[in-house]
C-alpha cells in the first residue's frame, strides 16, 4: 500500500474565471508534481523523498506561489517559506523568509538532516544553504508580470492579499503528504506567503503542527489558506490530535478542524491529509483548491473546482 496526495492551493477558484487553456496548464502542472511523488513510492522509495521531489516539481512551475512562481513581498524580494517532517522518526525541519534559494523545500530538509536545529531564518537559512551548496536563482527567475501585477494592485490598495482574486485564479501554498510501502508517513509544505507582505510576516507553511505535521502514528496533513488561522487553530497537530486521543477517524478529524473549528474562526482554506491506512482526505472551506491524489491500485483524481 501507498499514496500521495498534493495541493496547489487553495482560494476564490471560480470556473468561469479561468480559461480551458489555464485549467488545463494547471492540472497538467498538478499531474506532473503526482507523477514526480507518485513514480518515487512506486519504486519503493520513502513517502520523504516522494513528498520533497512533489513539492520540488511545484516549486519549479511559476503557477503556484513557491519557489519560481513566488509572490513578492512589500520590499520587492522573494520571500519564502517551507518545511518537511517525517512520520517514523518525528524529525522536521523548517525556513523561513529566505530569498534566492531555488527548492526551498530541499533546504527545509537539508535543515532536517543536516543540523541540529529544526527552524531557520532569513538570511542565516541562506548561510546554511551556501554551506551545504544547495540552488540558488538570481531575482530575475522568480520574476513573473503576474506576481508584479498583483503587487502593484496590493501597494495601490494599502493592503497585503492572499493569492486570490476574483481576477486572478488562486494558486497559493503547495504541499504533498505520502504514504509509503514501509507504512512510513511524510509532509511538506512550500510557499511565498502573501503578495504585499510586511515586517517579515510568517504564515503557517513553515510552522511544525500549523502548515505541517506528520506522526506514523496518526496522519500527515499539508495545509493552505490564510496562514494566521492555522497558526491559531495549530490546524496539522490538531487532527493528529483528534486521531490520537479521541479516536477520530482521518475523515472525522478533517472535517471537524475544516468545516467547523476554522470556519467559526473565520479561516478559510483547506488541507490534505493521508492515515497509516492509506486514507485520503482533501477538505477545503473555500471555493477551490488545487488537488489531485493517487494510490498503488492507480486510483486518484486531478482536481480544482469544488
Amino acid at each position: 500500500m501507498y499514496v500521495i496526495a498534493i495541493h496547489g492551493g487553495s482560494g476564490t477558484i471560480n470556473r468561469s474565471e479561468i480559461t480551458s487553456e489555464q485549467e488545463e496548464a494547471y492540472r497538467q502542472a498538478l499531474g506532473d508534481a503526482l507523477d514526480a511523488g507518485y513514480t518515487v513510492l512506486a519504486r519503493g522509495g520513502s513517502a520523504l523523498d516522494a513528498v520533497e521531489q512533489a513539492v520540488r516539481s511545484l516549486e519549479d512551475n511559476e503557477l503556484f506561489n513557491a519557489g519560481k512562481g513566488a509572490v513578492f513581498s512589500a520590499n520587492g524580494k522573494h520571500e519564502m517559506d517551507a518545511s518537511i517532517m517525517c512520520g517514523r522518526s518525528l524529525k522536521a525541519g523548517a525556513v523561513a523568509g529566505v530569498t534566492n534559494i531555488r527548492n526551498p523545500i530541499s533546504l527545509a530538509r537539508t535543515v532536517m538532516e543536516h543540523s541540529d536545529n529544526v527552524f531557520l531564518l532569513g538570511s542565516g537559512a541562506e548561510d546554511f544553504a551556501r554551506e551545504h551548496k544547495l540552488a540558488r536563482e538570481p531575482d530575475a527567475y522568480f520574476y513573473t508580470a503576474l506576481r508584479a501585477q498583483q503587487l502593484k494592485e496590493a501597494q495601490a490598495a494599502n493592503k497585503t492579499q492572499l493569492d486570490h482574486s476574483a481576477r486572478n485564479t488562486g494558486k497559493g501554498t503547495v504541499g504533498a503528504v505520502a504514504l509509503d510501502k514501509d507504512g512510513n508517513l511524510a509532509s511538506a509544505t512550500s510557499t511565498g506567503g502573501l503578495t504585499n507582505k510586511k515586517y517579515g510576516r510568517v504564515g503557517d507553511t513553515p510552522i511544525i503542527g500549523a502548515g505541517t505535521y506528520a506522526s506514523n502514528q496518526t496522519c500527515a496533513v499539508s495545509c493552505t489558506g490564510y496562514g494566521e488561522f492555522f497558526i491559531r487553530a495549530v490546524v496539522a497537530y490538531d487532527i493528529a490530535c483528534l486521531m490520537e486521543y479521541k479516536g477520530l477517524s482521518l475523515k472525522a478529524a478533517c472535517d471537524y478542524v475544516v468545516q467547523d473549528k476554522l470556519k467559526k474562526m473565520g479561516g478559510e482554506g483547506g488541507l490534505i491529509a493521508v492515515d497509516g491506512a492509506g486514507n485520503v482526505e482533501l477538505p477545503f472551506n473555500s471555493e477551490g483548491m488545487y488537488r489531485a491524489w493517487r494510490n498503488a491500485a492507480g486510483e486518484g483524481e486531478v482536481t480544482i473546482f469544488a
